[in-house]
């Protein structure tokens, strides 16, 4: 059963590894709902590493039992007894447990350094900007002396929400108000750990042009799951033309490494997105979505455990 199991993951890791990445970030529905959109590239991603990981796991155990718990323990007494299994074990199962261990320390490895990364970052912008920012009456924000527009928030355990000078003079109260609005929403909602796993998986795997697609699609998405719970803050009869107006004067000022700007993301997708809204999806599409990604995770999960159970 072991080696059935190790080539429907690769099969499986295989397909999360190129075509379905490919055609989630083609489709047009996610801009429908971001929500659902980035339920599914979580599960793409981690029913991915699962996959390509259990394979070379599977493959790697299988002479050592007909299931993977019983491989695994004969494995682990193979280092007490040396005792080999009754199949022979070839250099290509040696060499696949190699690289399942490589690959699993790698990428909860390159995670870690992401996270503390990040984090080291976020903390010196923010230790710099507390210098440099101050409060101004009516301006649920700190402001920061300089003429060009910009907004962008610094998450973490004391989040900071950051204007220019240059937009708290020249935006009107309204597109104000979307801006800060867009902000909250990254920061209530915590954004930077959905994106944190895709940074990840770009720098372990920078050859992969999944990451790549991965980690831009889901920064996209973001932001526009931001423009959306602006969205309902504002009053109803311009908010959208107010929030687009916003976030393409916001564009010009950028924002520091590991912040999220208003002006983030292709700002083409989001200002047409809002300005000529797209249908919701069906009632059953997000459901449906949801359902597919919980399928996608639980996939792998089964085709390593179902040997144990049969």
């Amino acid at each position: 059963m072991l080696p059935l199991s190790a080539l429907l993951l690769g099969l499986l890791a295989l397909a999360l590894a190129w075509p379905v990445p490919a055609v989630l970030s083609r489709a047009r529905w996610p801009r429908r709902d971001p929500v659902a959109a980035l339920v599914c590239w979580q599960a793409i991603g981690l029913a991915g590493g699962l996959s390509i990981i259990g394979a070379l796991l599977v493959h790697g155990l299988s002479p050592w039992g007909g299931s993977l718990p019983e491989a695994w323990w004969a494995w682990a007494q193979h280092w007490f007894t040396g005792e080999l299994p009754a199949q022979p074990v070839r250099g290509d199962h040696w060499v696949a447990q190699t690289l399942a261990a490589v690959l699993a320390l790698e990428l909860l490895g390159v995670l870690a350094l992401a996270l503390v990364r990040t984090a080291r970052t976020r903390a010196r912008h923010r230790a710099l900007l507390e210098l440099l920012v101050h409060p101004v009456p009516g301006v649920e924000a700190r402001v920061l002396d300089s003429p060009v527009p910009a907004a962008f928030c610094i998450p973490g355990a004391r989040p900071l929400l950051v204007l220019s000078s240059g937009m708290v003079e020249e935006f009107a109260p309204d597109e104000l108000a979307a801006v800060v609005a867009h902000e909250r929403a990254h920061l209530g909602e915590r954004h930077h750990l959905l994106l944190l796993p895709f940074v990840a998986w770009r720098e372990a795997l920078p050859v992969l042009p999944a990451a790549d697609r991965a980690h831009d699609a889901v920064r996209d998405l973001v932001e526009m799951r931001a423009d959306d719970v602006a969205l309902r803050s504002l009053p109803r009869s311009a908010a959208r033309r107010t929030l687009a107006r916003a976030i393409v004067a916001a564009a010009e000022g950028g924002a520091p490494t590991g912040a999220l700007a208003a002006g983030g993301g292709v700002l083409t997708a989001r200002v047409t997105r809002l300005l000529d809204p797209p249908e919701p999806l069906p009632r059953w599409g997000r459901p449906l979505a949801v359902g597919a990604a919980v399928t996608l995770v639980l996939a792998p999960t089964l085709l390593l455990l179902a040997p144990a159970l049969v």
